[in-house]
């Protein structure tokens, strides 16, 4: 008994039909998922898959319905013909649906890649966005920074008091910080008066070519002293340090220099030296007059002797006083020598210091006017009564003024005093307008035996004696001359006693004329 074949065809026939439906869902659900996102090429390989399959679900269900039918008709001939063909067609969709699957885990690795670059340059995006956002705000953060730099390194500039130069190898100055310019004697920014050059301020052109090697050489150079003039042509010693700043430059090198003045720090040298030097002649000094001055005793008691026994109208006595008048003269000196060396007895007596130079002045005075000298004086009247030798301290300020007078012909002398509360000290201060002291002069001036005055005029041993007795009340000689404008004495005298006294009216400011 056979079983009959129509449930079968009916399965198949229907089968067939839902194999499309459902074929035709896939395409369609695979169309909105790539709609959904165009760029993901998954998508793109599920709907290609999906119609490869529905064709094949075509092929493969009108393959079955045309074979029923035929069988049924009996044209079995015809569907032998077709058979080939559907076959055929079916084989040509499974190739396809395979060739997109091996092609697509080439486009996978390409799609991953893609996304990755994705991924960074979205990144990247957001970055700038941020910064976008952000711009004017790091700017202006970037823009303190820098504006709060440059106002610190600008101050460091301005207010250093060393010279701070940067200069291009030939020597233009390019930069010169106000300090320099007040150094070189240079009036308010004068720098764009035409291309400056550093070695026109140095005494030497040897200097500059020898800080030139230097540089060239090791590429820098560390406190270096060097003889500098100012615009006016007036000298200064300058130390100076520097360095290059681009040694790899086609367009040449540049230096930057730090200068420092040390004028001053060199004539306080001078004074110590010179101090240390006066020291030690005073202590040869010393023994000198003390070796001397007994002989001379013995030469003066012996002439005396002999004066008295001789006629006064006779040669001898004559003689024998020319002997005493230069043996006195000897003596003289070697009492000058003395108290030069400090081995004088002083003898201290609370005075007032403003009355000791009035008293010097009312004897030179009238000498003053009479060679048309104007004497100027400023006292302070704070100045206390303080503890002097008051004989000795008038021979100081008598060699000073007198001093003065010989430096001048005509003009004004002044004599100021002043009060350093701080410091409890006495200031006196002896100006003039007279010739000056050659600089090659300043350092021997208070050498005993030293004087530029004609042979005659003078021993030498005014100012070396006004220093030694200066000295021996613990105070400083100090001088400031220049050629042709003058010289100013000073003395500071430490205020070791006070009297309480009132101070006397009218000994401010006072003026006598010579004419």
């Amino acid at each position: 008994m056979s079983l009959p074949v129509y449930p079968i065809w009916i399965c198949d026939l229907v089968g067939s039909a839902l194999m499309i439906l459902f074929s035709f869902l896939c395409v369609r659900l695979a169309g909105k998922l790539r709609d959904r996102d165009r760029t993901n090429v998954v998508w793109l390989y599920l709907l290609a898959v999906c119609y490869m399959l529905a064709a094949f679900a075509i092929s493969r269900s009108v393959d079955h319905i045309i074979k029923r039918i035929l069988l049924v008709f009996h044209y079995d001939s015809l569907w032998v013909l077709v058979r080939p063909f559907s076959g055929a067609f079916n084989t040509l969709t499974f190739v396809f649906v395979a060739s997109v699957t091996l092609f697509f885990g080439r486009v996978w690795k390409v799609y991953q890649q893609i996304l990755e670059d994705k991924l960074a340059i979205q990144t990247a995006h957001e970055q700038l966005l941020f910064m976008n956002h952000n711009l004017e705000d790091l700017v202006e953060e970037r823009t303190r920074e820098l504006a709060l730099s440059e106002r610190k390194y600008r101050r460091i500039f301005e207010v250093s008091r060393d010279m701070i130069a940067v200069v291009q190898d030939d020597g233009t100055l390019l930069t010169l910080n106000p300090s320099g310019m007040e150094m070189v004697g240079l009036c308010g920014g004068d720098m764009s008066s035409g291309s400056r050059l550093l070695q026109d301020y140095f005494e030497t052109v040897g200097d500059w070519s020898s800080l030139q090697r230097t540089l060239q050489g090791q590429g820098y150079v560390v406190d270096t002293e060097v003889s500098m003039k100012r615009a006016d042509n007036t000298l200064f010693s300058g130390l100076i340090s520097g360095s290059v700043e681009d040694r790899s430059r086609g367009n040449g090198e540049i230096y930057h220099f730090l200068v420092k003045d040390i004028s001053y720090r060199k004539a306080m040298e001078q004074q110590i030296l010179q101090a240390d030097k006066l020291a030690s002649v005073g202590q040869l000094a010393a023994g000198i007059a003390h070796e001397i001055n007994n002989p001379l005793g013995i030469i003066l008691g012996y002439t005396q002797l002999l004066i008295r026994s001789e006629n006064e109208n006779s040669q001898n006595f004559e003689d024998l006083r020319i002997i005493e008048k230069h043996t006195r003269s000897c003596k003289t000196i070697v009492e000058n020598l003395l108290s030069f060396s400090r081995r004088a007895q002083t003898k201290k007596a609370a005075c007032r210091i403003n009355d000791v130079i009035e008293e010097v002045l009312s004897v030179v005075r009238h000498q003053f006017q009479l060679e048309k000298i104007v004497i100027i004086e400023e006292f302070d009247p704070r100045i206390p009564a303080m503890a002097i030798d008051e004989a000795k301290m008038k021979q100081v300020f008598m060699n000073l003024i007198m001093n003065a007078r010989q430096a001048m012909k005509s003009g004004t002398v002044r004599i100021e005093t002043r009060y350093e509360e701080t410091g409890r000290k006495a200031i006196v201060r002896v100006i003039d307008e007279g010739m000056g002291i050659e600089a090659r002069h300043m350092t021997r001036i208070f050498d005993p035996f030293f004087t530029t005055k004609p042979t005659g005029e003078g021993t030498g041993l005014g100012l070396s004696v006004s220093y030694g007795i200066v000295k021996d009340h613990g105070g400083e000689l100090l001088v400031e001359s220049e050629v042709g404008k003058g010289s100013i004495f000073t003395i500071i005298l430490p205020v070791l006693q006070t009297v309480n006294q009132t101070a006397e009216p009218g000994a401010g400011k006072r003026s006598q004329s010579g004419h």
